[in-house]
């Protein structure tokens, strides 16, 4: 069973983020699902908040029994990305968790502002044909 990961879908940095994690899951050991989509959440204890999934990202535990946001989240996925292994264990080092947890919100509070949007909304952009 592989885990879901939840992103915000209408988000362009979100978007390159999640790109580059699936290029690194050769195993495949990771769903990805725009979290925007309500109406197709995985079962999950505790239960979701939609709001929440826009906020940050989560990863729900295969079977649901867990569900991790923001740092949390980013670690549990690094265990099962195999280029991400080595640094895996340093997440848990004492201080490394409250400084990731600081930097991810930061980061996922100013997404917006590293991306071109417009009045707080980003707009995808279309792809080039190949």
């Amino acid at each position: 069973m592989t885990a879901t990961v939840l992103y915000d879908g209408s988000c362009p940095f979100c978007l390159k983020s999640v790109a580059i994690l699936k290029s690194l899951d050769w195993r495949k050991a990771l769903h990805f699902q725009n979290g925007r989509e309500t109406a197709s959440l995985p079962p999950s204890d505790p239960p979701l908040v939609p709001k929440r999934l826009i906020e940050e990202m989560h990863v729900v535990s295969p079977g649901g029994a867990a569900v991790y946001a923001g740092f949390r989240a980013f670690r549990y996925m690094s265990w099962r990305l195999p280029l991400l292994w080595p640094v895996a264990p340093l997440l848990y080092i004492p201080g490394v968790p409250w400084l990731g947890q600081r930097v991810y919100l930061w980061i996922a509070a100013n997404r917006f502002k590293l991306v071109p949007c417009k009045d707080g909304v980003c707009a995808v952009p279309p792809r080039k044909a190949a």
